[in-house]
């Protein structure tokens, strides 16, 4: 069944308008016609399954049949900072983090990290990481379309993370997985958690330094993993542990 995100005030009492680039594309590429079902969501953790009404040309009006009451997030909220890699493996990374169930994603420009963006570059690729987040979160089922914030700088991302209950960093240098999984078994399914990832050249030791303290640092393993696969093992993991 296809997926679709609205705002909250298009959602009315027994129908729901879809307008712009999704109206034009479930009329005009899907062909969609009265009768035919999708499902809807409001960004706001609503879920309807509705029936096509009345498909006009930027607009299609659905008619609400039922909400859908079970959740499909995770009772955590999930925080990935991705320390910006090469190339387009950003993409790849958003899309499966959002597979996985993540809340929001901040790319984090740090110490050894091959990609340095400009201020203008940094607007144009966050505009676009959004987009796949969104393409992922219909594909998936999400209730919410989970954020690329803008791109921070390792301490900013530090300050941003403060706020959050559990703060994970899966470090190259960490051994012992018995310890990784006392941390995992230890969180609650409750409140928000970060997880820091760092780049193709790794942490600096002064980042790690500089969390140390602040965040419990975790193996992921006897063997090194690419900056893609890092956070897709750890957000697997936690899916495992916090998934109800």
């Amino acid at each position: 069944m296809r997926q679709f995100f609205v705002e909250s005030e298009q959602v009315g009492a027994e129908t729901i308008r879809i307008v712009g680039e999704d109206a034009r594309h479930i009329g005009q590429v899907l062909r969609m016609k009265s009768g035919e079902q999708l499902r809807v969501s409001d960004r706001q953790g609503r879920d309807f399954f509705c029936q096509v009404e009345q498909v006009e040309r930027e607009a299609v009006t659905v008619r609400i049949l039922y909400q859908d009451h079970e959740s499909r997030e995770l009772p955590v909220r999930i925080s990935l900072f991705q320390g910006l890699p090469k190339g387009d493996k950003m993409e790849l990374v958003i899309q499966k983090a959002v597979e996985l169930g993540v809340y929001e994603i901040i790319p984090v420009a740090m110490r050894n990290c091959v990609v340095k963006l400009d201020e203008k570059k940094a607007e144009a690729k966050v505009k676009r990481w959004n987009g796949i987040a969104e393409s992922a979160a219909k594909q998936s089922r999400r209730s919410i379309v989970p954020a690329v914030q803008k791109v921070m700088s390792f301490e900013e991302a530090c300050r941003y993370a403060e706020t959050m209950d559990v703060r994970l960093v899966p470090y190259e240098n960490e051994r012992g997985m018995e310890h990784t999984r006392q941390v995992l078994e230890s969180l609650k399914r409750e409140g928000s958690l970060a997880v820091f990832i760092g780049p193709e050249g790794g942490f600096d030791k002064k980042e790690i330094e500089a969390i140390r303290g602040e965040a419990q640092l975790l193996s992921l393993g006897n063997r090194i993993l690419r900056t893609e696969t890092a956070g897709m093992a750890m957000l697997s993991m936690l899916l495992y542990r916090l998934e109800e």
